[in-house]
């Protein structure tokens, strides 16, 4: 497309990239390169860099399986990442130099995962229109359960009567610095024990990523008798707060651990001004599609059904 240029990421890249993440209207620490080369060796990286003239003005994270390329699997949500600047005609513009770009190195199609609307204040949805107008088709959707935290909350009544009992009980909310005990006492063990499956981050890894993202990944772990009972690992943007793992021990399940630190951090994000308190996805590999138990517990705690949408574009 005239003016516009599309490059494949190089290492060289590194600065460029994170500072306009940085300024990015769609963006989040998830598409830092430090967030995303963690696991860098379980993808073939394809991100894209598209330059008006010589300005960047938007990037897409991304990866490559063959004659696929995917809005990046290694990410929760992916997604064209552009300039505030940009106008609707000009992200048209720059997705139909991505498909040339595409079809000149042989893409076949084209996966495309956006970020949830609720993290981005200024809306994002053009690429969904644009995509569709091109020939895209929804693939996949999924119901992603959040909560608006500038409307009054809507914890069920039941929710609210066992916290009360709970708070009487000599129960210990700690911020940890570490992610260890959580990890390797409670969130394995649970895993390995409930569904024979492990956490897609290993400790080390999310330990890594901590220490290079302080400000924007948090566990908060309950205490029970100096003994550790359940915890929440946490995702923080400028405006979300995202549950990334929680889990809790049989005692932590029996004392309603994770109700005690879900009701507590929603009201204290809530006080502090995050816009959203983001609780995932409940999909199951089942007739229905979602596990329904998790539905009715997220939305017992005052969760809200948002659409996770999956777009895929074949080229050739």
């Amino acid at each position: 497309m005239k003016n516009y240029s599309v490059k494949p990421y190089r290492e060289s890249d590194y600065a460029n990239w994170n500072a306009f993440i940085g300024q990015a209207k769609n963006a989040t620490f998830l598409f830092h390169r430090d967030f995303m080369e963690y696991h860098k060796d379980r993808f073939k990286d394809f991100s894209l860099l598209v330059f008006e003239n010589k300005k960047l003005v938007a990037v897409l994270p991304a990866n490559r399986v063959e004659d696929i390329v995917y809005s990046h699997q290694g990410l929760t949500y992916g997604g064209l990442v552009y300039s505030t600047k940009l106008n609707g005609e000009k992200v048209e513009n720059i997705l139909d130099s991505l498909m040339s770009f595409f079809k000149e190195n042989e893409v076949q199609s084209f996966y495309f995962k956006p970020i949830p609307l609720f993290y981005t204040l200024k809306g994002n949805a053009e690429m969904d229109f644009f995509m569709l107008k091109k020939g895209a088709f929804l693939d996949k959707k999924e119901m992603n359960l959040g909560i608006n935290l500038s409307m009054p909350l809507t914890i069920s009544k039941s929710k609210l009567k066992h916290f009360r009992k709970i708070e009487e009980l000599d129960l210990e909310l700690v911020e940890e610095k570490q992610l260890e005990l959580f990890w390797k006492l409670v969130l394995e063990p649970r895993l390995l024990e409930k569904y024979d499956a492990k956490p897609v981050h290993t400790l080390q890894e999310i330990a890594a990523l901590k220490e290079k993202f302080p400000n924007n990944i948090k566990q908060f772990s309950v205490y029970f008798e100096d003994v550790i009972i359940a915890g929440i690992t946490l995702f923080e943007t400028e405006t979300v707060v995202k549950s990334q793992y929680g889990a809790t021990t049989k005692k932590g399940e029996e004392l309603r651990a994770l109700d005690f630190l879900f009701i507590n951090l929603i009201r204290k994000y809530k006080s502090e001004g995050k816009l959203f308190f983001d609780m995932g996805i409940v999909n199951e590999d089942n007739e229905k599609g979602y596990h329904a138990g998790l539905l009715k517990q997220k939305e017992e705690l005052g969760c809200s059904v948002y659409s996770q949408d999956f777009y895929k574009i074949n080229l050739i």
